[in-house]
């Protein structure tokens, strides 16, 4: 599986959604996150601290490294041109696009959004870094993105201050000392868990660790 995130503007948690990910799916199976943006900080991240339990290559190194992985997750640079998005969407089974409720984010992904569907590209609208006291504006935006026929994840990756201290940790956010990092960390399995052909993975390796019980029983 390959997995794109993208957005036209920055601050939208482009990199923590696209490690996050790659976090989850390395728990399926192997991952590499290929670090697309310019600024490198996917590759910063995983170089402060111990690192992730999955590997992190820059894009360049694509064509040599994606054969040996199950499951590949691309951070792309910010403000895509158009031909740049369409190339990212045309190469992704799904390209997750990160946003938060906000005037000037929304007209960010407004823009995102109509040229992704003018491409007719597979991707879904992800709700981040939302604040305690952004229900109303999350839900607003999320009814404007369902008028527009814009597909949405269910849920969303609220605004916690472990995710900072993962980055600055040098690790993912399940492994940082905080007290909301459980938390954190259970709202990107959540939407880890809506990827597109994951289900039959999941049941399959359910029935695979039963079956391995039932032998040592």
């Amino acid at each position: 599986m390959i997995i794109t995130v993208a957005s036209y503007k920055g601050g939208v948690g482009k990199t923590t959604t696209a490690v996050h990910l790659a976090a989850y799916l390395q728990s399926l199976g192997s991952t590499l996150l290929l670090d697309g943006d310019q600024t490198r900080n996917a590759t910063a991240w995983a170089e402060r601290g111990a690192g992730f339990p999955f590997r992190v290559a820059p894009i360049d190194h694509a064509a040599k490294l994606a054969r040996d992985y199950k499951h590949i997750v691309i951070d792309t640079g910010q403000r895509p041109s158009g031909d740049d998005l369409k190339a990212a969407a045309d190469g992704c089974d799904l390209l997750v696009v990160p946003t938060i409720p906000g005037a000037l984010e929304t007209d960010g992904l407004g823009q995102t959004v109509r040229a992704l569907q003018r491409f007719g590209a597979k991707f879904r609208v992800l709700l981040t870094s939302v604040p305690p006291d952004a229900a109303k504006e999350a839900a607003e935006l999320r009814s404007l993105l369902e008028e527009a026929n814009a597909p949405v994840f269910n849920g969303e990756i609220p605004r916690l201050k472990a995710f900072k201290k993962a980055a600055g940790s040098g690790c993912i956010v399940s492994r940082v000392k905080d007290r909301e990092a459980a938390r954190a960390w259970e709202s990107c399995v959540a939407i880890g868990r809506q990827l597109p052909g994951l289900h039959l993975q999941i049941v399959v390796n359910a029935d695979r660790v039963s079956g391995q019980r039932a032998a040592l029983a």
